[in-house]
């Protein structure tokens, strides 16, 4: 009895060439349409997993984790010089769906530099800056700005302690002038102090005190001013 041998049913070669063209997995470079490369795993043809990008229009780079395409997890972003065609190195740190996010250290062109916490992009959380001229502050941050509970040290060893609103001293706090041996104590508004009490604090060991030492003022509210003007700012804040 002859046998009858059916041709095997196969795909059209369109389905093989698609099925090979999905990028999945550990790839080599992928160049995309404008130029950008990128080296790295995907999934569903999408940047997935540990993988490098290199925009072709700025010369920077992003190497660290993806998640679907878009930068997420622990990564370091660098720029490249127009000058020394060397790379300098942006944000080393957490990322979010595409942004800064979590802790990470920021470093800008004129040489500061931000390690804390970042929330869509922005300083928000704890944080520490260090300026240009010297002065750092530590603290809470919220979109961007101090605001919150902060501490402010300048380059002469001065300092302030207390509150903050969109990046000014705003809301009880103290300010330490240890040059004079003196602390100044009340409410500020807006970076400004509108009432508080100066005293001499640490005077017998400040390298360049007043000529006369403050003299002791009895109050005859045992409650004390400041204590007035703080329960006030609370109240107008609540």
């Amino acid at each position: 009895m002859p046998v009858i041998k059916y041709p095997r049913v196969r795909d059209p070669l369109f389905y093989e060439w698609d099925r090979k063209a999905q990028k999945c997995g550990l790839r080599h470079t992928v160049y995309a349409v404008n130029g950008d490369q990128y080296t790295g795993e995907w999934l569903d043809n999408l940047k997935h997993g540990k993988g490098t990008q290199i925009w072709k229009s700025t010369g920077a780079i992003y190497s660290g984790d993806w998640k679907f395409g878009k930068r997420d997890g622990y990564g370091s972003y660098s720029i490249l010089d127009p000058v020394t065609k060397e790379y300098k190195r942006v944000y080393t740190g957490w990322w979010e769906n595409d942004r800064r996010g979590g802790r990470g250290m920021f470093f800008y062109p004129n040489g500061e530099l931000y390690e804390g916490e970042w929330s869509n992009g922005l300083r928000s959380g704890w944080g520490k800056m260090h300026y240009k001229d010297g002065s750092t502050y530590e603290g809470q941050w919220l979109t961007d700005q101090p605001n919150g509970q902060g501490l402010l040290r300048l380059p002469n060893g001065n300092r302030y302690e207390g509150g903050w609103k969109d990046g000014k001293k705003h809301g009880p706090g103290k300010y330490f002038y240890p040059d004079k041996g003196q602390l100044l104590e009340g409410i500020w508004v807006a970076d400004i102090p509108k009432c508080g009490v100066l005293v001499d604090f640490g005077r017998d060991n400040a390298p360049a005190p007043t000529q006369f030492p403050l003299p002791e003022i009895e109050l005859h509210d045992p409650a004390g001013v400041l204590a007035q003007a703080r329960a006030m700012f609370d109240d107008s804040h609540n």
